[in-house]
């Protein structure tokens, strides 16, 4: 495994000379930030990217550079409709792609909100965990026979898996209190623990999950949150940054947000990172200290049978048996 690249490196420092021609790949979120990001690269080195999203309008306009790579690089992108709080939509448009037949080499789930007020979904979900565990959850199972041999899932989580380990009991926030950033964590937790279980299922056949943070990056994903608030924050944890001796945080750019999600899911060995947990284009290390606040993961997100059950219930809930 290649171990040149950290936090700093981008996603073009990830993929040079890396040929994607003939690769199709899936990217989730593909109106804003990292998803932009992600095809943009993807088709730049030659790969046929479908980008799904909610609002195509919005999409299209965002990926133009996208379309602009895809012309310079030899790749191409189409765009379909993909609304992940609304299992309708997230059912027609896999379903779609399964008629199409053609298969894929990498899917990378992407797409999410983050700590927003307290809603649901069109079928009656915690809006986080409906739209970033459930809804990647139908799409992915609904789409996995087009994963062929050597294909890999790449579903993005998040530092944030620290806030809180789901909640097998209460997933909806029925009987809690809601607390944006601790369904915010419960919904990276649940993005982990898929990788987990969809790897155990899949890799016989040759088929690899693993799933990433992208670091601190200033996107449209914190779009619910109030400016003073993040300062704020980023404040108390420089605080404990500097009594455990370490360097004060830095807002990664997007592209070298995005260079974890290429990098685990093109460059780095999938025996190695299969069924893990990446950052900063590395596999994290166990942290259990809840004082380290940098770095890692915590062991619940990556517990075999906390997978099974989570997987278990959200057959359950979305009424589908995978």
């Amino acid at each position: 495994m290649s171990e040149h690249f950290g936090a700093k490196s981008t996603t073009d420092d990830v993929l040079a000379g890396v040929d994607l021609k003939g690769k199709r790949v899936l990217v989730t979120g593909v109106s804003a930030g990292l998803g932009v990001e992600t095809a943009r690269v993807l088709t730049a080195h030659g790969a046929d990217v479908v980008g799904a999203a909610r609002d195509l309008a919005k999409a299209e306009g965002a990926t133009v550079v996208v379309r602009e790579a895809a012309a310079t690089g030899g790749g191409a992108l189409a765009l379909v409709e993909l609304d992940l709080a609304d299992l309708k939509s997230v059912r027609a448009a896999a379903d779609a792609l399964v008629r199409d037949g053609r298969s894929f080499d990498l899917v990378i789930a992407n797409a999410g909100v983050m700590a927003p007020p307290f809603g649901k979904t069109v079928d009656g979900f915690e809006t986080q965990f409906g739209t970033n565990h459930l809804g990647h959850f139908v799409f992915v199972n609904r789409i996995a026979s087009l994963l062929k041999a050597g294909s890999r899932v790449v579903s993005l989580a998040s530092a944030g898996h620290r806030f809180s380990d789901v909640n097998l009991e209460d997933p909806n926030f029925e009987t809690t209190a809601y607390v944006p950033f601790e369904a915010y964590g419960r919904s990276k937790t649940a993005n982990i623990l898929f990788a987990v279980e969809f790897d155990r299922r899949h890799k016989d056949r040759g088929v690899r999950a693993v799933a990433v943070h992208p670091g601190g990056i200033q996107t449209e994903l914190a779009r619910h949150l109030d400016p003073a608030f993040i300062q704020g924050w980023i404040d108390q944890l420089n605080a404990q940054a500097a009594a455990q001796g370490q360097p004060p945080i830095e807002w990664k750019t997007i592209p070298q947000g995005a260079a974890t999600s290429v990098w685990a899911g093109v460059v780095a060995s999938a025996d190695e990172v299969g069924g893990l947990y990446c950052e900063d284009c590395h596999i994290a290390e166990l942290v259990e200290d809840a004082s380290q606040i940098r770095a890692g993961v915590r062991s619940y997100a990556l517990d075999p049978a906390r997978a099974k059950a989570l997987w278990a219930l959200s057959e359950k809930l979305v009424g589908e048996t995978f």
